[in-house]
């Protein structure tokens, strides 16, 4: 009897002590995970975002703004919803580049954006309205360059000239080159 009585203390004591590591397991999680970060993670947003860059004179050379932006800490990059980049030059309307999503490499160099983008700058004296409708938009706002690989459609009204691929300087002095099916409608004088 006291065999037995041994065996269900024993058998008892086992018990509790597997229960309360499960439970401690449970309630703490395994060691090894305790303070890992999971792959991709955000590490902060903002909402309303705006940046501005100065040229070395101080004077606005460009600005961005966005609905949202998400920083990543394993990559250092940065996603904008509904970033829009604005380029500005000393005697003309500023080109405006917006796009549906984008993400800012971790050096700042390589601004990637995702979607339909349109490019514009507005009539002045002596300038014609020009609006770019294109789509997945390689920007480098160092440099005021942006490239793409798929179709553009470039307007300036009346005139309308579409293309695949497309390379673009923003600064004076402006160039623009589409690359292949170059086609146009112009209008005569």
């Amino acid at each position: 009897m006291k065999n037995l009585r041994n065996k269900k203390f024993y058998l008892t004591l086992t018990s509790a002590a597997l229960v309360s590591w499960g439970l401690a397991m449970l309630i703490e999680g395994d060691g090894d995970q305790r303070g890992a970060v999971p792959a991709h993670s955000t590490d902060y947003f903002s909402t309303g975002y705006t940046k501005w860059e100065m040229n070395e004179l101080g004077v606005l050379k460009s600005k961005l703004i966005a609905d949202k932006v998400i920083h990543y800490n394993d990559d250092d990059t940065m996603h904008s919803i509904n970033p829009v980049m604005f380029f500005y030059n000393e005697k003309t309307p500023p080109w405006i580049v917006k796009a549906e999503a984008g993400i800012l490499s971790s050096d700042g160099k390589d601004l990637f954006l995702n979607g339909k983008a349109v490019v514009r700058r507005d009539k002045a004296e002596g300038i014609k309205e020009m609006i770019i409708n294109t789509s997945n938009l390689r920007v480098k706002p160092d440099t005021s360059y942006a490239e793409t690989d798929e179709w553009a459609e470039l307007l300036s009204p009346p005139n309308v000239t579409t293309g695949t691929g497309m390379k673009m300087v923003f600064v004076a002095p402006v160039h623009l080159e589409l690359l292949a099916n170059v086609k146009g409608k112009y209008e005569k004088k």
